[in-house]
């Protein structure tokens, strides 16, 4: 995802404006709230949780944690440091695979004994490394990263994440494992997910709303698409060595749609992304010149979108390709043709993928940047019953002897002052002015 500053100081909006507003945005968000609420209810898991029911280790087999100490060929030694026997350097049976992929002394590993296999000298056995330490400081890091240069904001975008991740763990993962209907568990859950999101890293405001409705309509537009998609590429999920495992544990579920949910999760990111950029970029421009007509406004956003969208074409690719370059590997070695290559079903999955979060995500921009003008107030919203109302500007002073004369008519020839951008706007101004010039 992109990263981007977005000023949420909204314009300055007089109070029937702010109402007007703040009216239409509640019209529509407090409905999709409820509704959020309501199918949380609805859905939310009940009984126990099928979460963590399946053991890691068979029975009479403990966990215990070593430091490797040699490796000699494939005699591999460690010493116990937890569990039966700690402090004890022991023999440690290591697949060939692991060992090859950078297994060095010093490591911390997480070792299976088994007391059945004591016969054979070897009663430990390799089961995973030791990562708490090394994430821990990666993870203490990426905080003091994000408090160093979005501060509170960061830290509060932080906040939105883990709470996004909260709904997740305790609702949508067991839900969807307790059987209930998967499309409306991942659309309330993703849902819940953006107004957490949103409101928690940006604040409830105006321009954050429009966000987030923008965000919504993409959402939609990625859901509607990603059915047909894969309806019509007959996609069904279960030709994956995950399938296969799903299949066989929860066979109620349905391997299609489970495809589909995911889709839509994972463009939530990138669509917030890039509505909430959308959202603050009209508003700015309003700030920057309040007199601009909604035209203006919305071409003037989708100037900045259009950056948008070409940066976005290929964030959403090469972030596929990375997480799915292991089966690319494997999937180039059979011999076929290229348009078989890209057809094959692990390969098309991807592609689709791909494809409807990319549209939805394009299709969002405009979407959002025409909401937002369509919320800013107009020039003659803005300005007309100000004037109107006004006491600032009294009638000039008649001397009585002047009681009877005509009135002076009015000069065509004043044009009205131009309207000058605050400082801190200035630069943004001249730039969408020379590209105005520039495409003319």
């Amino acid at each position: 995802m992109h990263g981007h500053g977005h000023s949420h100081e909204a314009p300055p909006l007089d109070p029937a404006q702010r109402r007007r507003v703040r009216a239409i945005l509640a019209a529509v968000t407090i409905p999709l709230l409820f509704a959020t609420l309501i199918g949380l209810i609805w859905l939310w898991p009940r009984g126990e949780s099928p979460i963590g029911t399946l053991p890691i280790r068979a029975d009479g087999a403990e966990l215990a944690t070593a430091e490797i100490t040699s490796i000699q060929g494939d005699e591999i030694r460690g010493l116990l440091t937890s569990g039966m026997g700690e402090g004890t350097e022991v023999p440690i049976q290591v697949p060939v695979e692991i060992l090859m992929s950078g297994l060095g002394v010093g490591d911390s590993i997480q070792v299976i004994f088994t007391e059945d296999a004591m016969g054979t000298g070897s009663p430990y056995v390799f089961y995973d490394f030791e990562r708490g330490p090394p994430i821990a400081l990666l993870a203490l890091a990426y905080l003091a990263v994000v408090a160093l240069v979005a501060r509170w904001r960061g830290l509060a975008a932080v906040l939105g994440l883990f709470a996004s991740l909260a709904v997740t763990a305790v609702f949508i993962l067991p839900a969807i494992m307790a059987g209930a209907p998967q499309l409306p568990v991942v659309i309330v859950g993703s849902s819940a997910m953006m107004f957490l999101a949103v409101y928690l890293a940006h604040g409830v405001s105006i321009r954050t709303t429009t966000a987030l409705l923008g965000t919504y309509a993409g959402l939609l537009i990625t859901a509607v698409l990603g059915y047909l998609a894969i309806g019509s590429a007959n996609l069904t999920g279960a030709q994956s060595d995950m399938g296969l495992v799903i299949s066989t544990v929860f066979p109620e579920i349905s391997l299609r749609d489970l495809l589909l949910c995911g889709l839509i999760i994972a463009g939530l990111g990138a669509l917030n992304d890039v509505t909430i950029t959308q959202a603050s970029a009209v508003w700015e421009l309003h700030a920057v010149n309040p007199t601009l007509p909604r035209r203006r406004l919305w071409s003037g956003g989708m100037r900045i979108g259009r950056d948008h969208i070409a940066s976005t074409v290929y964030t959403l690719a090469f972030a596929y390709v990375g997480t799915a370059l292991p089966m690319l590997l494997v999937a180039s070695l059979i011999d076929r043709s290229f348009l078989e290559f890209l057809t094959a079903s692990e390969i098309a999955e991807e592609i689709v993928r791909t494809l409807v979060s990319s549209i939805g995500l394009i299709l969002a921009i405009p979407i959002t940047t025409a909401l937002a003008a369509l919320l800013v107030p107009s020039p003659d919203d803005a300005h007309a019953p100000r004037a109107a109302a006004s006491p600032a500007s009294p009638p000039p002073a008649v001397a009585p002897d002047d009681a009877h004369a005509p009135p002076a008519a009015a000069s065509p020839a004043s044009p009205p002052p131009a309207v000058e951008p605050p400082e801190r706007y200035r630069s943004v101004w001249d730039a969408i002015e020379t590209e105005e010039e520039w495409e003319r």
